[in-house]
């Protein structure tokens, strides 16, 4: 059977049509089944309550469940292996945090490479942490715990909820920048180490500001500053650390990545939905009980500040002289 010339040209261009169709594809109904959030931290703590918030807002707006899965060890670094390697279908994402900044300068051996094996998604904010001291230890302000911690070298001890975890860099930066010493005592979260700390076995921590604020509050600590460039509006009485250590900041922060090779519709979509949850009311609620700010970026932009940071911690890491287990 003979066929037209203009058949021919329509079945041709019918079939390449539907070549081209699958690239196009991926985001096109994405996602049709549930999407797994990993996070490289326990239950319960910063890292996982900021990935549940944002996991029900991309629940609501994209029809899909975006289930948490908390693979806490090695300060993130496991469940950012997991991600790494995983499937690049846009069905495992990874929770980032400053830990994933400051990793690839402790740990001399990775399994991966943060910048190459995964691709920035989306920003998520900023959480600022506060200084805490015992309320024992002599100083109202930071300039007097500084001639304090000069005075008595290496008889301060500091908590933090890990070796290598961001609260432990904060303090080992403010060390550095003030010519201090005090003694690092690694816990795992802070709860712990609150108990520790308004019972004097511990004299000073640096944590989010969430946590640490009921206790300033009641008065069973003193907060003498915060690790922001400024001070914050919300808590306007307690200074920012930069304003006697000029250049100071030791914030944390969370994002989204993906495996690499996810197809780049996908990561648009799943950062559209999220800058767009980021943007609603009620949703900055919640991050302000938090203390935390939205953190708008594109893709591309949170690369950049990815790499910003990845170099601002390796400093901080280097110059500390901390090294991952």
């Amino acid at each position: 059977m003979k066929i037209s010339h203009r058949l021919a040209l329509a079945l041709v261009t019918g079939a390449l049509t539907i070549c081209a169709l699958p690239q196009a594809a991926p985001a096109l109904d994405y996602p049709t089944r549930p999407v797994r959030l990993v996070v490289g931290f326990p239950a319960g703590g910063s890292a996982d309550i900021v990935a549940r918030i944002v996991a029900q807002a991309l629940t609501e707006r994209m029809g899909q469940t975006f289930v948490v899965d908390n693979k806490p060890g090695a300060g993130s670094n496991l469940g950012t292996e997991l991600v790494a390697r995983a499937e690049p279908d846009g069905y495992t994402l990874m929770a980032d945090s400053v830990s994933n900044a400051i990793n690839p300068t402790l740990y001399k051996k990775l399994s991966y490479d943060q910048l190459k094996d995964l691709i920035p998604v989306a920003s998520i904010d900023v959480v600022p942490n506060v200084m805490d001291i015992n309320i024992d230890v002599p100083a109202k302000t930071v300039p007097e715990f500084i001639a304090f911690a000069k005075a008595n070298p290496g008889k301060i001890n500091f908590a933090s909820g890990g070796v290598g975890s961001s609260n432990q860099l904060a303090g080992e930066l403010f060390k550095v920048m003030t010519g201090t010493n005090f003694v690092h005592v690694p816990y795992r979260g802070n709860a712990a180490a609150y108990t520790d700390l308004i019972g004097g076995q511990i004299q000073l921590i640096f944590a989010d500001v969430a946590s640490g604020r009921p206790h300033a509050q009641s008065g069973a600590l003193r907060a003498l500053g915060v690790t922001a460039p400024q001070r914050l509006a919300t808590l306007p009485d307690i200074p920012a650390i930069a304003e006697f250590v000029p250049g100071y900041e030791a914030n944390g922060w969370y994002g989204f990545a993906a495996p690499k090779g996810t197809p780049a519709d996908i990561v648009e979509k799943l950062n559209a939905a999220i800058n767009a949850g980021l943007n609603d009311p009620d949703l900055k609620a919640r991050f302000a009980q938090l203390e935390a700010t939205p953190l708008v970026f594109t893709p591309k932009q949170y690369g950049e500040f990815l790499v910003s940071e990845s170099e601002r911690w390796g400093k901080a890491v280097k110059a500390s002289g901390v090294k991952g287990d």
